[in-house]
Formats: C-alpha cells, sequence, structure tokens
C-alpha cells in the first residue's frame, strides 16, 4: 500500500461525501491519526471532514469517546466492543454523520496468543444506522500493518456511503 493508494481512496471517500451531502469523524489509536492525516491530504476536505480523536491511551478512549472503564477491563482496549463504542463515540461528539474507529496491536511487540501482532478491529458507524465491525489480521511491520489498516477505514467508510 503507498501513500498514492491511500490519497486514491481519501480523494474517493471525498467526492462521495460530497454527493451525498455527509461529514466524516474518525476515532483512530493504533494509526495515530493516519486515517485523518490521509483524508487531510486532500484540498478541500474541511467541506466534508469533521474531526479526528487520537484516542491511543485507555484514559483517552474513555475521556474523549465514552468508552466505559467496564468495556476496557472486560475486553480489552483491542476488542469488537471498544471499537465500536469508538466509533459511537466520534457520532456523538462531533457533527459528522459516519465515523470511522480502528484500535489494535501494530507491532512488533504488544501481541499476545490471544491479540497477535497484526489483530485490528475496525468499526464503522453512521447516524440512525448502527454500528458495524470487522476484526482483521494484517501481516508484515509496524507501518504495513498501520497503511494496511488506513485503506480499510477509508474503503470502509466508501462501502458504508455507496
Amino acid at each position: 500500500m503507498k501513500d498514492s493508494d491511500l490519497t486514491a481512496l481519501a480523494r474517493a471517500l471525498g467526492a462521495a461525501c460530497r454527493r451525498r451531502g455527509v461529514r466524516v469523524a474518525t476515532a483512530e489509536s493504533c494509526t495515530g491519526g493516519g486515517v485523518a492525516e490521509a483524508i487531510t491530504r486532500i484540498s478541500g476536505s474541511s467541506e466534508w471532514f469533521d474531526r479526528g480523536f487520537v484516542t491511543y491511551s485507555n484514559d483517552a478512549k474513555q475521556q474523549l469517546l465514552d468508552v466505559p472503564r467496564e468495556t476496557i477491563a472486560a475486553h480489552g482496549a483491542v476488542s469488537e466492543e471498544t471499537a465500536r463504542h469508538m466509533a459511537a463515540g466520534a457520532l456523538a461528539h462531533s457533527a459528522a454523520d459516519a465515523s470511522v474507529a480502528i484500535t489494535g496491536v501494530a507491532g512488533p511487540s504488544g501481541g499476545s496468543a490471544e491479540k497477535p501482532v497484526g489483530l485490528v478491529w475496525l468499526a464503522w458507524a453512521a447516524r440512525g444506522a448502527g454500528v458495524q465491525a470487522r476484526r482483521f489480521r494484517f501481516r508484515g511491520s509496524r507501518a504495513a500493518v498501520r497503511r494496511q489498516s488506513i485503506a480499510v477505514a477509508l474503503q470502509g467508510l466508501l462501502d458504508l456511503l455507496a
């Protein structure tokens, strides 16, 4: 996945948002704002990108996105439940119509047998339409896991708006 591929996805997302008159928000952990960065590469993205939340710590997830402490305690920061709360929280704390959330283990350290390096949960939400989440297991370096996550996040928003 190259920068040009991510830019092309972000450009397509912008066109879809403008056609539908919607704005998007991001809630990112392991990608550290990479989705927001890809989006804001596009001139005019302020018309359709509302804001991005980089919630790397558990405290940030709780404080900025209303992820319940109990959810993180029971399921962990890298879980379907946390990703779903992050996506819903991004909508609740923005003027966006759709959101994407990413939480995962980018590596090279931090993995476990239960949650190996490359495990990433993504969730997408739309106002009035609920939240959908998917589990991915990406391969490669830390940078590769992050780039694949960004690409899937952008493509998922495109699919949500289709």
